[in-house]
């Protein structure tokens, strides 16, 4: 499936979504932070969890975990991140090179990894989650709004 195909789908599937504005847009918005985060791959637990725990809705929550945490744009958040995380350790940066994205391989690289790969992580995902849930919130409103006004013109 090409990407215009699947942000169409994902488009769909969240407009789609019943329930409250806000519990969707917060859903997608905790997505997003998971997806951001190095938290490969206990991304869809994490979301699940953290979604039913503050009762915001799960689906959107695993549609903003995977639209944001794809192949493509995994290693360029988890370098950043890496990055990030060694700067504000106060450590020097001497290059990431992971061939598995998982915890589990980076935890084979060690804690020299790990902590600066979450700090920066920890750091770098609100970024990305919190603008997540005002255009989602705005974007739900607006499309509910257009359908509703819709409905009432041809009844």
């Amino acid at each position: 499936m090409n990407l215009k195909k699947r942000l169409n789908t994902w488009y769909k599937q969240l407009f789609s979504l019943k329930g409250e504005a806000d519990a969707i847009a917060a859903g997608l918005a905790v997505g997003v932070f998971i997806g951001v985060a190095p938290t490969i791959p206990f991304h869809t637990i994490l979301t699940i969890l953290i979604c039913f725990s503050f009762k915001k809705n799960i689906t959107a929550g695993y549609l903003g975990s995977w639209i944001i945490s794809n192949p493509l744009t995994v290693p360029f958040f988890y370098v950043a991140e890496y990055r990030m995380g060694k700067y504000l350790l106060g450590n020097s940066y001497n290059g990431l090179n992971l061939s598995d994205y998982s915890l589990f391989g980076m935890a084979h690289m060690g804690w020299d990894v790990v902590v600066p790969l979450l700090t920066g992580g920890l750091i770098l995902a609100p970024f990305f989650a919190v603008p997540s849930y005002f255009i989602a919130y705005k974007l739900i409103l607006s499309v509910r709004r257009k359908h509703h006004d819709h409905g009432k013109k041809n009844p």
